[in-house]
């Protein structure tokens, strides 16, 4: 199956191009061409009317949306979570454990396994973001504190030969030796600093054996400080090492993250969403982890007032990080999927480029997700009439409503 996509606004690192038409041959993006050129043939035509053209999003750290708790462990949980991040823009998502025992983690994993080997119809898996449950106590913010435990490369195997963990954040001061981050890069996991209280000179070490990651910047680790430089201090010196964001007004002031981006730049920052079950939900009572949270105002914390992830959508943060800092989405749009696939060895993804994988993201000018397109065939929205093939010789292309007036967005 070829599809066509013409008039489409092409954004790409560092690519921005209207009037663009994209060649995808089944799974892949084929060609690309300028306003001018001449059109091949295709099975379908996708008129976009001016749309933005994106490569689909990649959350790297995400518990669950929609209701649903990838630690639940179900079938049903792991496709609800994948159809809703496509609402996103997502199309691609580490599903993100939770201190846990291991028998629940290895329950999620299969449970994603499972998804990825029955003909999915969400946004892809290719791995696992393991978040614990090797954190200090001191750290743990909102991971529940019955199940941590010290740093086992024999559990992280186990878990490893079950479904492929890419990521694993864990508190740095449990690995004072710097053992466990040489075991998690000789498996081909990426060590991720998080939750944790350590100091500056054990995070260079680490980052000297292979840590390149920090997860959700900021958030539960030791601050900046002109005579302790402490872990936040080594993220921004470290030119190398790439930090997640949570943009959602909570977990960072607009301030922090316009200095971020001026310091680290586009090119090792990381959207991510850190959205648990109440992401995409009215206000309410929900669990994470098996301690109780309470979602107002969008803010989910746990009984002790301790903020508990996010209800974050994927584009409403891109949404806030446009606004704050008014750079262009041709170098944004690096922090949605490019940074995330580069950093941990995944290609084919993050670009819109001959080669690549033709997972794309339709937004209006105001970043809303229009069409969500995973391998070349349209996933979101579901059944959607006016997007069904066609062939231009005899129906003329489908085509979308021109995009709305780009408004002034709120970010704080």
């Amino acid at each position: 199956m070829k599809t066509l996509f013409v008039n489409a606004h092409v954004i790409s690192p560092d690519v921005d191009c209207a009037d663009t038409a994209v060649l995808l041959d089944g799974a892949r993006i084929a060609a690309l061409f300028n306003p001018g050129d001449a059109l091949p043939a295709a099975d379908q035509v996708i008129d976009l009317a001016g749309h933005y053209l994106l490569p689909g999003f990649f959350d790297i750290h995400t518990h669950g949306c929609d209701g649903h708790d990838f630690c639940d462990g179900t079938p049903a949980a792991v496709r609800g979570i994948a159809r809703h991040k496509l609402s996103q823009g997502v199309t691609s998502f580490l599903g993100t454990t939770l201190t846990l025992p291991e028998e629940e983690l290895a329950r999620s994993l299969q449970a994603a396994k499972d998804y990825m080997s029955a003909d999915p119809d969400g946004a892809v898996i290719p791995a696992i973001h393991l978040e614990g449950p090797f954190f200090a106590a001191e750290g743990a913010g909102a991971q529940n504190p019955a199940y941590l435990q010290a740093p086992d490369i024999a559990l992280v195997r186990r878990l490893h030969a079950l479904y492929p963990v890419a990521k694993l954040s864990y508190s740095l001061e449990l690995d004072p030796q710097c053992s466990f981050v040489r075991d998690l890069v000789e498996l081909g996991v990426m060590p991720s600093c998080a939750h944790s209280l350590a100091s500056y000179e054990l995070f260079k070490q680490s980052c000297f054996l292979g840590l390149k990651h920090m997860t959700h910047f900021c958030n539960v680790m030791t601050p900046l400080h002109h005579l302790k430089f402490g872990l936040v201090g080594g993220g921004l010196l470290h030119r190398d090492v790439f930090v997640e964001l949570i943009c959602d007004g909570v977990h960072l002031c607009p301030e922090m993250i316009q200095l971020l981006f001026m310091v680290k730049g586009c090119d090792q920052i990381m959207l991510i969403t850190d959205s648990m079950r109440a992401a995409g939900m009215p206000d309410g009572d929900y669990s994470l982890g098996g301690l109780p949270v309470v979602v107002s105002n969008g803010c989910a914390r746990l009984k002790t007032g301790q903020v508990a992830g996010s209800t974050l959508l994927f584009h409403e943060g891109l949404k806030r990080v446009r606004a704050l800092t008014g750079l262009p989405l041709s170098q944004l749009v690096k922090t949605c999927a490019w940074n995330q696939a580069r950093s941990l060895n995944i290609t084919g993804i993050g670009k819109i480029a001959p080669g690549f994988h033709a997972d794309l993201a339709v937004l209006d000018h105001d970043l809303n997700p229009a069409q969500t397109w995973v391998g070349g065939t349209l996933r979101w929205p579901h059944g959607m009439p006016c997007l069904t093939a066609c062939r231009e010789a005899t129906e003329g292309p489908a085509r979308l409503a021109p995009p709305k007036k780009t408004r002034q967005i709120n970010a704080s």
